[in-house]
């Protein structure tokens, strides 16, 4: 009877440890994943809310809370420049930063920057990404780099000067505040370029140090004050193109369980139409309104200029497509689709 007795208070007490350790198991495993994610969007601009906000708020509900996005914004733990790099390291896991400030690293990511009069219109850049697989070229080349790449959106990028620009002779003497091959094109056709953080930019501008500035489109601008100080908008973009990526550690993600990498990824797709389109509503909705508001004179570029500003652009077009065959491809890819619009027949 005491031999029973001892067998059963064991099994009692291996029976109430197993339940103990099964339980903390458990409670292990419902413990949420937490990431922390750098924009290069400063809390004012237009796309931080829209962007990472969403998509924050988004990957929380729709993995019950199990994967939560820790948000910081320009500079808050490194510099924007820096992005790319602490995601490659795992010093975070997800960063949200400009393809031109990781193109020494990734060369396809000049094509990506968004060539000088690529496109003109956003639907054409969203099938270069899509459909013509310039997204999947990228994924391709970040994968090198122990990095997964979504791009945030496709729109036109937009300059706003203190004086009108109508035509290439009036980019000749204007220094405009921009990044990445804008630059050197800007180098190329009479103009200049100062680079700044974009929460410099304002005073910037106000100085006198830049007679323009290039900060996403319309909506950036205004959202950065610009508009208090350049009364004109170029409408026609300069270029056409996805100029924010969203990059993840592939480690990180890879330690996900399954079922919330594939949440994540059909996000991401998710999330591409959804910016891209929201984006072209608020760019036609806000027009009258900041014209109105702000004595805003828009203006546009007529074909024959812009025939001439894509001539000029050509060298640099060539010298990205000689970086590797990678950027030839995708030189190559803009081209034909000009070409099919009736543009650039005589390369």
């Amino acid at each position: 009877m005491k031999k029973f007795l001892m067998f059963s208070v064991v099994v009692l007490v291996v029976f109430f440890a197993c339940t103990i350790v099964v339980t903390d198991v458990s409670f292990a495993e419902d413990k949420p994943i937490k990431w922390r994610c750098q924009t290069h969007w400063p809390p004012s601009s237009s796309a931080y809310k829209p962007g990472a906000v969403w998509m924050a708020n988004e990957i929380k509900k729709r993995t019950n809370g199990r994967l939560i996005i820790e948000l910081y914004t320009e500079g808050q733990l490194v510099p924007s420049k820096d992005i790319f790099s602490a995601v490659k390291r795992g010093m975070i896991e997800v960063g949200v930063t400009p393809p031109q400030y990781y193109a020494g690293k990734v060369p396809l990511a000049k094509v990506a920057s968004g060539l000088p009069f690529n496109f003109m219109s956003t639907w054409e850049c969203a099938y270069f990404y899509k459909w013509m697989g310039f997204e999947d070229m990228m994924r391709e080349a970040l994968a090198k780099h122990g990095l997964f790449y979504a791009t945030e959106k496709v729109y036109a990028g937009q300059l706003v000067t203190k004086n009108p620009i109508r035509s290439l002779a009036d980019f000749k003497g204007t220094k405009i505040r921009v990044t990445g091959i804008t630059a050197q094109y800007l180098a190329a056709i009479g103009g200049s370029s100062v680079y700044m953080p974009g929460g410099e930019t304002y005073s910037a501008l106000a100085s006198g140090v830049v007679d323009g500035a290039h900060w996403g489109d319309m909506t950036g601008a205004e959202s950065m004050g610009f508009f208090e100080i350049c009364k004109s908008l170029l409408w026609t973009g300069i270029n056409v193109t996805g100029l924010e990526t969203w990059l993840i550690n592939q480690k990180a993600l890879d330690k996900l369980p399954k079922d919330i990498q594939q949440i994540l990824f059909a996000l991401f797709e998710e999330h591409f139409w959804k910016s891209t389109n929201e984006h072209e509503w608020a760019l036609q909705h806000f027009l009258p309104i900041y014209q109105k508001k702000y004595g805003l004179e828009v203006t546009h570029i007529p074909p024959e200029e812009y025939a001439k500003l894509q001539a000029a652009a050509m060298p640099l077009w060539k010298e990205v497509a000689d970086l590797s065959p990678e950027c030839a491809k995708g030189v190559e890819m803009i081209i034909e689709l000009n070409k099919s619009l009736g543009r650039l027949q005589q390369y």
